[in-house]
């Protein structure tokens, strides 16, 4: 009696902590539209057409040169003839113009007004955001992806202010100008574009007409267009990334960012990125080169959520010329492998358990991509498959893990007994320990190992729960009744037969087994736990833990059908023989 009532308590204790949760910490409400700045400009703007006039040049909170950062608006329609100078006269007066360069995959817009990177079109990924419709844009209004400042002694010149001409040649956009520095001293610059739109690449290369040391400050986007249908979502997945020469990759997102606060990435860097949960926009030292550092800053909050920061990446002049590669595109996996420099890790998994997942969640996805390809399976297919095979590999090692467990079980008397017979005489007690050990051919690390086979799937799924959160091969895929496999489960009908199973296993466990009030609890607690995190997370995770469950549920059986025809528990000298 007093056991049920201690197991009724701990269960109304934990339905209040869940519900009482819900009110404590409720969901943050969707970012508010900053002033004078339109929701999705990029997305208002189709290919083709010209670019809204009089477009506004909304500043991001923190961002790189934003008082001067010309009204450009994404990519719009090409105002430059292929081969023909865009720009006369290179005087401020003259309107800003971009240049469109497109492929099949996506569409790229550079602006005249400093060369700046101004718009990335994701041809074949629709945007999911609210009131939005067409392809994915990356950049937002007045927002650039790519700007530019040069480092001179005794000034820093922001490009942006400076008219260029621009010239376009196929996939390459050329782009000249003077900038001027605050001593009255003319520098010519040029900045050379060559694109790759169908890999979602670009070179960049210029020259600067300086002497004696000299930067490139590479500003990165100060934030990235929704393209999501979870807003909040988005924002909470925007994040910079780097990696150093001779260190794995990490990160930083927004929201860890206060407003103000600077923090300084020493190089050298072989790569620097501004992602969203998608979709990414990296700056690649290239090869036999690196980056000297790189700065991150927060942005202006208008909401809890941090919807802008600065990342600036520093360049060397050598010789009065840099250069550096780009991938603007999706975070497809084989498409940043075949970047090189470890570019794939631009989403370092796991925290500081990172030496541990990253390479279980590259296996995972080198997997599920290879079985999607190879075998012709739907990914929710891919899934299931997934998680009939881990559970029949690891049943012989979770068999033997049980079955040590039930001898273990069957001792319990007799080690209980002696344990208050010997209570007062620790070495006695040792010494009668490792006697019953020994007579009856158990391991005193029997309950220790026999939880090991239970924690090997773990990794795969700790590893598979990251990769749905960055994988874009997921977003938009249907299975069943599920809209998409990269989102929750809009009815919820999976976290509950999660935790429904869950529960199945460990009562099935339990039959035959000797009354215990903390396992008794655990079988209760452990499906509400469950269920209260399974509720929000990819619904394909739901999918792979249920077919799990459903596979170990005949192991379970056999095994509790087994100890029940074991001999019971063992009276004090009673040998014991193998189950």
């Amino acid at each position: 009696m007093e056991n049920n009532r201690r197991l009724l308590l701990a269960i109304a204790l934990t339905v209040l902590v869940i519900v009482a949760t819900q009110f404590l910490f409720p969901t943050p409400p969707a970012p508010a539209k900053r002033p004078g700045a339109t929701a999705d400009s990029i997305a208002a703007a189709q290919p083709g057409q010209p670019a809204p006039a009089g477009a506004a040049a909304t500043p991001a909170p923190g961002a790189p040169g934003a008082p001067g950062v010309p009204a450009v608006a994404g990519v719009a329609g090409d105002t430059t003839a292929a081969g023909t100078p865009a720009v006369g006269a290179a005087t401020p007066a003259l309107p800003v113009e971009t240049a469109l360069v497109a492929g099949s995959r996506a569409a790229y817009a550079v602006s005249s007004a400093g060369g700046a990177l101004v718009g990335a079109e994701m041809r074949n990924y629709q945007t999911l955001a609210p009131g939005t419709q067409g392809s994915a844009q990356l950049a937002r209004r007045g927002e650039p992806l790519l700007s530019y400042r040069l480092v001179v002694p005794g000034d820093t010149i922001a490009l942006a202010r400076t008219p260029m001409r621009a010239t376009r040649a196929g996939g390459t956009v050329q782009l000249q100008g003077t900038a001027t520095s605050r001593l009255g001293q003319s520098i010519p610059v040029s900045i050379t574009y060559g694109f790759a739109p169908d890999n979602y690449t670009l070179q960049v290369r210029g020259t600067a007409g300086v002497t004696g040391p000299a930067f490139l400050l590479v500003d990165m986007p100060a934030t990235i267009a929704p393209t999501e249908k979870d807003t909040l979502d988005h924002y909470n997945h925007l994040a910079y990334a780097w990696k150093p020469q001779n260190d794995d990759a990490s990160s930083v997102a927004f929201g860890k960012l206060d407003p103000g606060e600077r923090e300084l990435i020493a190089g050298p860097l072989t790569w620097a990125v501004a992602k969203s949960k998608y979709f990414i926009l990296g700056v690649l030292a290239p090869n036999g080169q690196q980056f000297s550092e790189l700065s991150i800053t927060g942005g202006v909050r208008g909401a809890k959520v941090a919807t802008h920061a600065q990342g600036t990446v520093v360049v060397p002049l050598t010789n009065g010329g840099f250069a550096f590669d780009g991938y603007a595109g999706p975070q497809e996996w084989r498409r940043l492998v075949a970047m090189g420099r470890e570019f794939e890790t631009s989403n370092p998994y796991g925290g500081w358990l990172q030496g541990i997942v990253q390479p279980f969640a590259t296996i995972v996805i080198r997997l599920i991509l290879w079985m999607h390809d190879a075998l012709r399976l739907s990914y929710g297919a891919v899934l299931i498959a997934l998680g009939v095979l881990v559970r029949l590999l690891l049943w012989p090692l979770q068999q033997n893990a049980m079955r040590s467990q039930i001898r273990m079980q069957r001792v319990q008397p007799e080690l209980q007994a002696i344990q208050q017979k010997y209570k007062n005489d620790p070495q006695r007690l040792q010494v009668e320990m490792m006697r019953v050990y020994k007579e009856h051919d158990v391991s005193p690390f029997a309950m220790l190992t026999g939880c090991l086979p239970m924690l090997l799937p773990m990794p795969i799924f700790f590893a598979l729960f990251f990769v749905f959160q960055n994988t874009i091969e997921f977003r938009g895929v249907e299975w069943f009744y599920l809209p998409d496999l990269s989102l929750k489960d809009p009815y919820y009908i999976m976290p509950v037969l999660v935790a429904g199973t869950s529960f199945l296993l460990s009562w099935i466990g339990m039959r035959a087994a000797p009354p215990n009030p903390q396992t008794q609890m655990i079988t209760y607690m452990m499906p509400a736990m469950f269920l209260f995190f399974f509720l929000n997370v990819a619904s394909g995770l739901n999918l792979y833990y249920l077919v799990q469950n459903l596979v170990a549920l005949p192991q379970q059986w056999l095994l509790a059908r087994e100890r029940s025809k074991s001999a019971p528990p063992l009276v004090q000298g009673t040998p014991l023989k193998r189950a």
